[in-house]
């Protein structure tokens, strides 16, 4: 059986809100403690060198695999912070496997 692979979240976010933005960003630290992720990255975009690109933000997390990552997506804890994502910013949230 082949090694669990890790797994990873990106999301590209524009804040609309940012009162709103730091309660779900406070809210998915808290969610993602009993997932034993990592946030590998969470930046400002500097420049978009090809292409378009208009997110103004972005966040990389690891999970230990893609199992791991949609069940945390799918927790009660997360799932609760949703409304709260969609008001605060406009998001897309996608996983790789590595």
């Amino acid at each position: 059986e082949p090694e669990n692979m890790p797994a990873y979240l990106i999301g590209h976010i524009t804040v609309k809100d940012p009162d709103k933005w730091k309660t779900y960003v406070d809210g998915v630290q808290k969610s993602l403690m009993p997932f034993a992720a990592e946030i590998v990255f969470r930046g400002k975009r500097a420049a978009v060198l090809t292409g378009n690109h208009s997110y103004q933000h972005t966040v990389v997390i690891k999970f230990s695999d893609q199992q791991t990552l949609q069940q945390w997506y799918h927790c009660d804890a997360y799932q609760a912070l949703i409304p709260v994502r969609d008001e605060a910013a406009d998001v897309v949230i996608v996983s790789y496997d590595a």
